[in-house]
This record gives C-alpha cells, sequence and structure tokens, in this order.
C-alpha cells in the first residue's frame, strides 16, 4: 500500500523544549514517519509538510490548502489513503471543513493528532498514527475521519466521521468522542471492526473513481457562533450585523432557546437577510422549535434549526455553504445532510 502523510503541526508534530519547558513544533512529517518504526510495516509512506501551526492558529484558508493538497494527492492516483497529522484543539473543525470541501472521496482520509508530544514516555502520537494509517490503507470505505486513543490505554483506536466528532477533553488520550452516535470503527492492532450503527448512514466503499471527485474548497469567515446564557447581552446580534457578518449560528440552551428580549435583534438580522441557524449548547441531542411557544416563536421571526448537528460542524458548514454556493441555495443546503452531519440514530452509552 502507498499512503501520503501530510503533516500541518500539533503537539504530534511537536517536542517538549527543555530550557521553557512547554512544547513547540519541531518534528516535519518524514522526522514523524521515521521515528515510528512500525509504519514501515504498514505501508509505503510519502511525507510531505503543508504547514506548521499550532491548531488554534488555523484559519479557513488553511482548511482550502489542506483540502486543494489532498486534492492533488488523491487525484495523482498514487495512493491507497491519506493521514494528516494535526493539533488536537480544533481537528474537529478541520474534519468537518474536509469533509464537505471534498466529496465522493475514492480513498480514506484521516486526520490524526496526540494528547501529549511524541517524546514524552505517556505520548499518544505512536499508537494514534498506527491506527490512522491502518485504517486509511486497510479499510474497505471512503470519506473523512479522526483516529484517536478510544481508551485511556493503548489497546485501542476509534475512527470517527469527520463531522460527528468534538474534543470533550483538555487533555486525557481518550479526548475525542462521536456525537450522538458510536464511532464508524474500532482498530485493535491489525483488526478494524465497523461499527454497525453507521451502516444506515452515507458512506462510499473504496473505489478507483478518481473523477467523480467533488472538490468545493472555498470558505466565507464571515459566520459568528455565539453562545446564549443567561443576562446575554441582545446588542451583539446587532454587532455582529453590523460588522457584515453573513450568518449567525447560536448556540441555544436545552432544545435550542435564546431569550425573548433577544428576538427583536434576531428579526432585525434576518430582515437585512443574515441567516440565523440554532443548534444545542447540550453535547448530545437534537434541537426542536416545535415543543416550546419560545421555539415556536423562534420559527416564526425566522431562525432555522440544525437538528443534531454540533454548533462547531454547523459553524464549518456555514462557512462552506456561502464560500461555494449562491444565497439562494443556502438554507436549503444547511438542512440538508451532506457528509452525515445529521444523524438519525441517536445512540447514547
Amino acid at each position: 500500500s502507498n499512503l501520503s502523510l501530510l503533516s500541518t503541526g500539533g503537539t504530534i508534530s511537536s517536542k517538549i523544549d527543555y530550557r521553557t519547558g512547554g512544547v513547540m513544533p519541531a518534528l516535519t512529517a518524514k522526522e514523524l514517519n521515521d521515528s515510528i518504526p512500525e509504519l514501515k510495516k504498514l505501508a509505503n509512506i510519502n511525507p510531505e509538510v503543508v504547514l506548521s501551526e499550532y491548531s488554534e492558529n488555523i484559519r479557513p484558508e488553511h482548511w482550502t490548502l489542506m483540502a486543494r493538497k489532498i486534492a492533488e494527492n488523491v487525484l495523482s492516483g498514487k495512493y491507497d489513503g491519506i493521514v494528516l497529522s494535526h493539533g488536537t484543539d480544533t481537528m474537529h473543525y478541520t474534519s468537518a471543513a474536509l469533509s464537505f470541501a471534498l466529496q465522493n472521496l475514492p480513498i480514506p482520509v484521516v486526520l490524526v493528532g496526540a494528547q501529549r508530544s511524541s517524546d514524552r514516555p505517556s505520548s499518544d502520537a505512536s499508537t494514534n498514527l498506527i491506527g490512522a494509517c491502518t485504517f486509511a490503507t486497510r479499510s474497505k470505505f471512503s470519506g473523512v475521519f479522526v483516529a484517536m486513543h478510544h481508551t485511556i490505554s493503548d489497546d485501542v483506536i476509534a475512527c470517527h466521521v469527520g463531522t460527528s466528532v468534538r474534543k470533550n477533553h483538555t487533555s486525557r488520550r481518550d479526548a475525542f468522542h462521536s456525537i450522538d452516535i458510536s464511532p464508524f470503527s474500532l482498530i485493535k492492532k491489525d483488526q478494524i471492526e465497523i461499527c454497525e450503527q453507521y451502516a444506515d448512514l452515507k458512506f462510499h466503499e473504496r473505489n478507483k473513481n478518481l473523477e467523480n471527485l467533488v472538490v468545493r474548497s472555498n470558505f466565507d469567515d464571515k459566520v459568528v457562533l455565539l453562545k446564549f446564557y443567561p443576562g446575554f447581552d441582545c446588542q451583539i446580534i446587532d454587532y455582529c450585523v453590523e460588522k457584515g457578518n453573513r450568518a449567525i449560528i447560536f448556540e441555544g440552551t436545552g432544545l435550542g432557546h435564546i431569550n425573548k428580549e433577544c428576538f427583536h435583534q434576531i428579526k432585525n438580522a434576518v430582515k437585512k437577510g443574515i441567516l440565523v441557524f440554532m443548534t444545542s449548547q447540550c453535547i448530545w441531542g437534537k434541537t426542536s422549535l416545535t415543543v416550546y411557544d419560545t421555539g415556536r416563536d423562534l420559527l416564526e421571526i425566522g431562525v432555522i434549526p440544525l437538528s443534531n448537528t454540533t454548533s462547531e460542524t454547523a459553524l464549518v458548514k456555514a462557512m462552506w455553504c456561502l464560500g461555494n454556493f449562491e444565497d439562494k441555495d443556502v438554507i436549503k443546503i444547511m438542512t440538508t445532510n451532506i457528509a452525515n452531519e445529521f444523524t438519525n440514530r441517536i445512540i447514547i452509552d
């Protein structure tokens, strides 16, 4: 098998600076590959550096850069899979961005990171990278995935769908979880177990149809994510409109609620052509604006609920929609399941 290993920075590519005690980006993709002898048994790996940034510094234009580089490598026909190393803090934003930007992928694209730098005895870097490369070479499915520790031990790596994953812990090795559904697969050494809960979602099997790849890699950053809270200043909405934002993603309480005091500002935003979408600040479950009067009133003034799409994925999807489609089509696309960002089956362990 032949793999493309693309590095973008982050903890997985970092070492401890013993002068300061902090970690800093230090490893290239080649050095990362060379530091893990087991990878040579899995595939012929071509390492390349795309950029070197901590993930908090990643911007939408970096998603465009990554998507175009991945597309270039896919269309070369040289590779059976692509692994992208990335900082963990915003990896779920990038995995969502690539899921929308690269549709009908013929091979797997697997994002991988580490919670602890590669030179620490407790590092998860090598185990995560071996798991990601195993999935990228042996999975029969294509698409965008995230591979990270399933538990705090080194025995199982979970592979999550790129639009339904979230970083839920600041430092644990098993920080990443699929939201509302199980991981797509579990990787135990040489075994790949596909979790059956995903049988009713949209996945392509690995194929040779390079011409079917659809690349839409533009992102409009004029989208804002607002978390509602008791005492929320409704004038923040006016400010977002004045700054030229084209869409607002709300994280409402519970099923998707916001204080009625803000309805005037929301109505004004909608009248000015700003798209207003609703997600929930709860981790699990769907928004529903038809249960309570507050939700029904929000629907009436033009707020659009996004089911159980995570707020981070909703933000990225809105940026992608506004960057690639005409305004008249954005609402339809935002409420259509493009890359498994809506999940019909709710599973909570």
